[in-house]
């Protein structure tokens, strides 16, 4: 049974991870240098433990720069082995995170495929997920239906999120006095400030940020 739940919680322990242990030696450093790093949240290792086959990295201060690349399932490419081919080339060419940005179909499978099979670290954007994963539209959404999915993709294995919390029922106000220059140019901002004008509500992100966390 393990004696933390992430790794912060780890380091704050003085517990030393082998995902820890594993990012000390590719960063040139020494296990007491990062523990601080990682105990201060300065850097994170994104490690899920359900992400059984997962290289760990460290992301932040002091630490190499990581790269990452965008991919998924849409409408215009449907196929879940060729997505998969682009995923592991990326690996190969020294890519350190893939972010599934999947926007059609049945997510689950590819999402679960790349925490099984991707030794990179697995960032996904739940926002995007919840009108697929739901097959409703998006006003009849609640508050614990964006949670469950971030849940869902945790239990998953994904090891980070992008999740809109900037966009509260404060900022909607400001923006309605004072005109952008440009649309928002976040899919996923512009979801979530399109559910809030649509139901009244708080950004649940923002509202349930520690139930989240």
């Amino acid at each position: 049974m393990r004696e933390y739940a992430t790794q912060m919680e780890a380091a704050k322990k003085g517990i030393v991870t082998k995902e820890l242990e594993a990012v000390a030696e590719k960063e040139r450093m020494t296990v007491d240098e990062l523990m601080p790093l990682v105990a201060q949240g300065k850097v994170v290792i994104c490690a899920n433990k359900l992400h059984t086959c997962i290289d760990p990295q460290g992301v932040g201060s002091m630490l190499s720069t990581k790269i990452n690349v965008n991919l998924g399932v849409s409408r215009d490419c449907k196929d879940y082995n060729i997505e998969m081919q682009k995923v592991m080339e990326a690996v190969n060419m020294g890519a350190h995170a893939i972010m599934d940005l999947s926007s059609h179909g049945d997510t689950i499978p590819f999402r679960r495929k790349l925490t099984s099979e991707c030794p990179a670290m697995i960032g996904t954007v739940p926002v995007y997920d919840s009108v697929i994963h739901y097959q409703r539209d998006l006003d009849t959404l609640t508050a614990q239906d964006f949670i469950d999915v971030v849940r869902l993709h945790a239990q998953d294995g994904v090891d980070f999120v992008t999740l809109h919390c900037g966009i509260t029922r404060k900022t909607i106000e400001q923006i309605k006095k004072h005109k952008r220059k440009m649309n928002i140019v976040s899919r996923g901002g512009s979801l979530v400030f399109a559910w809030m004008c649509m139901t009244g509500n708080e950004n649940p992100f923002y509202e349930y940020y520690d139930e989240i966390l």
